[in-house]
């Protein structure tokens, strides 16, 4: 799909928001005393996520005038030429697949000339059966001991979801098996990672789909330097590398080269993006610590809301409304960062990962035709977990004069139900935490007037210190369980919101050039960091003074 984009500053729709958001006031308070049915009208539904608007800014024909938006910019023409396999990534001329990934085995799917379902289902066949033999303990280290330890190496997307996976899932992870995770080019990351680690039980994942990706050949050859150095004396060097490393990628020759048996490298297809590869071959690690039928059920948790989103009524549409509202609140009301605030400690990185997946896909300033984007584009993503969030940054958002729209994310039933025997009595400390977060949206929504700060006897001094102005929007979603499903549920939710945005904007939101530039200087300052003094003169003289400030401090 390599048409002209459309602008959407030329449609009628746009003109129409652009005069309503001319003065745009909200006024949260007043929309609920008015409309007793809001809560019930703004609750949607996508699988087993329950996603209350109510408290967002959707008000009047607001949401008629966006999903109007979407028509006039063919948002779900190009929904269903991506789901169709069309080359909807047109600066790298490619299929945008990630779908595929979780299509169901009797699903069909052919694109140029390819069984994607077969080809698919055929290496998470290859998958599921490595890591059975792993965590069975049929596959073991070069010396005969089982694998209780593996270490995925990789960067980016080859990182980020797999840890926000694992860290997520952590209930259903296999006893006496964990995952540790190295991305970092700085030694540091790699000597902290093996720490403690017995080479004779560890097993090394490389990937990349290249094998050629800098950082994570650079770890994998200090990783191979450590379990050959480690090893008991006595050990078949020869076949460690072999029996301690698998990879994931499709460079067989560069993977024998490494020392990889090629009959243990899982691929992938130009079709998956880095940010949208955890539920590829990527997240092998992910299989190998909850299981192949774990695994599956995320699986369908993200093939649940593709459908969600392929078929539900716009208006109804989850990723269609909220990526429309991301666009309200970003392009029209001038909202520079979004902030994602999960109560639940298990995803603590999950926005790291919706930082790569949303920052790299719609941070562009052209469009899909190589023309100029005529709007801003993208938002900072950005948060922690709560409550540990309410006592660092909630001051700015409550408070503060930036607008910063947040999702609330809350699960019913906790993965690690406790209860506080405190003076007061037994406190299931689930609630507590929940109450916070019930708390956190209804202030964010209505503040506290200056009135009800007073009559509460505070001294009229302190009374601006102590209002709220409220009409700070907030996206609740909450879900019985943090399962395997739901998490699935929960990344494919963003991963369409994401897209409808970069849809509305006109930008291919599937390719990263913006990350090359600074790869390849890389490559050309790392001679005149080592010293040589040609490639010193070949840099600017910002870049000189800090390098002669390194080497000479460097012990």
């Amino acid at each position: 799909m390599t048409d002209r984009p459309v602008d959407p500053t030329s449609t009628p729709a746009w003109a129409e928001l652009s005069a309503l958001a001319d003065g745009f006031a909200p006024d949260l308070r007043g929309w609920f005393d008015a409309d007793p049915e809001r809560v019930t009208a703004l609750a949607r539904t996508a699988g087993d996520l329950h996603v209350d608007l109510s408290r967002t800014f959707l008000h009047g024909d607001l949401l008629e005038h966006l999903l109007s938006l979407a028509e006039q910019t063919r948002v779900l023409e190009r929904r269903d030429a991506m789901f169709a396999g069309a080359h909807v990534n047109p600066t790298e001329d490619r299929a945008v697949l990630h779908t595929a990934l979780r299509l169901p085995a009797d699903a069909s799917l052919e694109v140029d000339g390819q069984d994607v379902v077969r080809d698919v289902h055929e290496v998470l066949q290859r998958l599921y059966a490595f890591a059975d033999q792993v965590r069975s303990g049929e596959w073991t280290g070069v010396t005969g001991r089982r694998i209780e330890t593996v270490v995925n190496i990789g960067i980016g997307g080859s990182d980020l979801g797999p840890v926000m996976a694992y860290e997520a899932l952590a209930p259903y992870r296999q006893d006496g098996l964990t995952c540790r995770f190295i991305s970092n080019i700085d030694p540091t990351d790699a000597a902290q990672s093996l720490e403690g680690l017995d080479p004779e039980t560890t097993l090394f994942i490389v990937s990349s789909k290249t094998f050629g990706t800098l950082e994570t050949l650079t770890n994998a050859r200090l990783c191979r330097a450590w379990l050959l150095e480690h090893l008991p004396a006595d050990a078949d060097r020869d076949a460690a590398v072999a029996q301690h490393f698998v990879a994931v990628s499709t460079a067989l020759d560069k993977v024998a080269d490494f020392g990889i048996d090629p009959d243990n490298a899982f691929g992938f297809w130009d079709w998956v993006g880095g940010r949208y590869s955890m539920d590829s071959a990527i997240g092998l690690s992910i299989v190998v610590a909850i299981g192949p039928e774990r695994f599956a059920e995320m699986l369908a948790g993200f093939h649940t809301i593709d459908e969600h989103f392929r078929t539900a009524a716009p208006a109804a549409n989850v990723p269609l409304v909220l990526g429309l509202l991301n666009v309200w609140y970003g392009t029209f009301l001038g909202a520079q960062t979004h902030a994602v605030l999960p109560y639940a400690q298990q995803l603590h990185r999950f926005p790291a990962y919706l930082q790569q997946l949303t920052m790299e896909s719609n941070g562009k300033s052209v469009r899909w035709d190589g023309s100029p984007v005529t709007t801003d584009t993208g938002e900072v993503f950005w948060g922690e977990p709560g409550t540990n969030g309410q006592h660092a940054f909630y001051q700015l958002i409550h408070q503060g004069t930036r607008l910063i729209p947040a999702d609330f994310i809350a699960f019913a039933t906790p993965a690690y139900p406790l209860v506080d025997s405190g003076p007061d009595g037994d406190t299931d400390v689930h609630e507590l935490f929940l109450a916070n977060f019930l708390a956190q949206t209804r202030a964010l929504a209505f503040g506290k007037t200056a009135d009800e700060v007073r009559a509460e006897g505070i001294d009229d001094d302190l009374v601006s210190a102590r209002t709220f102005p409220g009409n700070r929007p907030t996206t609740s979603i909450m879900a019985p369980a943090l399962t395997p499903s739901v998490l699935g549920q929960l990344v494919a939710l963003y991963e369409h919101t994401t897209f409808v945005q970069g849809a509305v904007w006109g930008i291919d939101s599937f390719d990263q050039w913006g990350v090359e530039l600074g790869k390849q200087l890389a490559q050309k300052v790392t001679p005149a960091v080592a010293g040589d003094p040609s490639a010193i003169d070949e840099q600017d003289p910002a870049t000189r003074a800090l390098i002669a400030y390194y080497r000479e401090h460097r012990s």
